[in-house]
């Protein structure tokens, strides 16, 4: 069960899927094909989450190279999710918010240093 203050991780080799349960968030974590060449695939997850959590999620991506999460955020976005990516100056490697801002996934961006205080701005934690 997604509960707050708790960190849910996808294990390797596996997919991570969220589900809405009535009031309560799941998450469920599942073999399956490579998506995007990845297992555990962001996309997987950020499409279940526009799924199933829509305008109540926020979604974040960082550093990476690939695509990967890009189409997911993509939907999120669409679905009424706030969306934030790592900005270019602080990624080790500026593929995947790359890839989202240029899809239009990503509402704003933000340097490494800001993405906690942005995620408390964002849930209107002050």
């Amino acid at each position: 069960r997604v509960l707050p203050g708790r960190a849910l991780i996808a294990p390797g080799g596996r997919h991570m899927l969220l589900r809405r349960d009535g009031a309560n968030y799941h998450v469920d974590v599942f073999d399956g094909p490579l998506v995007n060449r990845h297992r555990p695939s962001v996309d997987v997850l950020f499409r279940s989450v526009a799924r199933h959590a829509g305008a109540n999620a926020l979604g974040i991506i960082m550093t990476g190279m690939g695509d990967d999460g890009a189409a997911g955020l993509l939907e999120m976005r669409k679905a009424g999710a706030r969306t934030v990516a790592q900005d270019e100056d602080s990624c080790v490697v500026y593929g995947m918010p790359k890839e989202a801002v240029k899809r239009g996934g990503v509402e704003k961006s933000v340097p490494l240093k800001a993405i906690d205080r942005e995620i408390l701005q964002q849930l209107g934690v002050r």
